[in-house]
């Protein structure tokens, strides 16, 4: 049966609606960035760029890099638009959008997160980048699929009991990153653990202006968790939903993160956009190897 037009909007193009992408816009390696500003940091490395578009927030270059075609997109801020990224490169992929039926073949992208964080151990300095092992999803957007099968729960029951998470908020979800990506990414410079995605920067961070928190010691807590070795690194907002849209769509994903801020340090980068620019040379260096 056919997708609805109310359900995959395309453009009169025949792009896909947010993205304003169409198939043959995209390579299989996908650079996911925060920050549209930051795209043309990345493509500038690249040998030649063969496309670019930008439609809102979301921008994309796709070009070669040492021979090896990628693609960069900037995803915008949160969780809402981690949903419409993912669903929308799936379809150019995985639905045939003349006939609007999904393809009887699947294709499985890469996906690598490039991006910015703030460290919650003291001993994840600054400059330093962070591979996230799993997503810690805080946010609650993920409940609205079906995620039985990606779920870890014995790790989130043992966070639930350490945070003594309350009864009224989505229950929190960890989801693992690829494992073939992490294999690829890692190195002797790089510090794992988890990173939880939250769906705000302030309060859903512990930061305080003029709103109090419903648990001013949740940060504490969450600093503090450690079940069999496993520790929850940085703060975010895009990694966990990056993880549980991948898994569900048959896609791979791992996020890096250059830390610029240490939240129980109180420090923050001397030079973040070097912190960044070193973890952009890092990532395209391992792509090609």
């Amino acid at each position: 049966m056919s997708i609805k037009e109310s359900e995959l909007i395309l453009n009169p193009d025949g792009s896909v609606y947010h993205l304003n992408l169409k198939p043959e816009h995209i390579a299989n390696t996908i650079l996911f960035v925060g920050d549209q500003d930051r795209v043309q940091k990345i493509s500038k490395h690249f040998d030649i760029i063969e496309f670019e578009t930008q439609k809102r927030e979301f921008k994309t270059h796709t070009g070669t890099y040492k021979g090896k075609r990628l693609t960069v997109m900037s995803t915008g801020i949160g969780p809402d638009n981690i949903d419409i990224v993912m669903n929308e490169l799936d379809a150019l992929v995985n639905i045939n959008l003349e006939t609007r039926k999904p393809k009887e073949a699947l294709t499985s992208l890469n996906i690598v997160r490039v991006g910015t964080s703030g460290s919650l151990q003291s001993n994840v300095p600054v400059d330093s980048f962070v591979l996230s092992t799993h997503g810690l999803d805080l946010n609650g957007m993920l409940h609205f699929y079906q995620i039985k099968n990606i779920c870890n729960p014995n790790l989130e029951d043992a966070f639930i009991k350490h945070t003594n998470w309350h009864k009224d908020k989505a229950r929190p979800i960890i989801i693992s990153n690829s494992q073939k990506l992490e294999n690829l990414l890692e190195s002797s410079k790089i510090f794992k653990g988890v990173t939880a995605t939250t769906g705000g920067f302030y309060g859903p961070q512990g930061r305080v202006l003029r709103l109090p928190l419903f648990d001013s010691d949740m940060n504490a807590k969450i600093d503090s968790f450690n079940h069999n070795g496993i520790k929850i690194t940085n703060f975010e907002m895009e990694t966990s939903v990056i993880y549980g849209l991948s898994k569900l769509l048959g896609h791979h994903a791992c996020s890096l993160n250059a830390i610029i801020a240490n939240r129980p340090n109180g420090t923050f980068s001397k030079d973040p956009k070097q912190a960044v620019e070193n973890l952009i040379n890092y990532t395209l260096t391992k792509l090609v190897s």
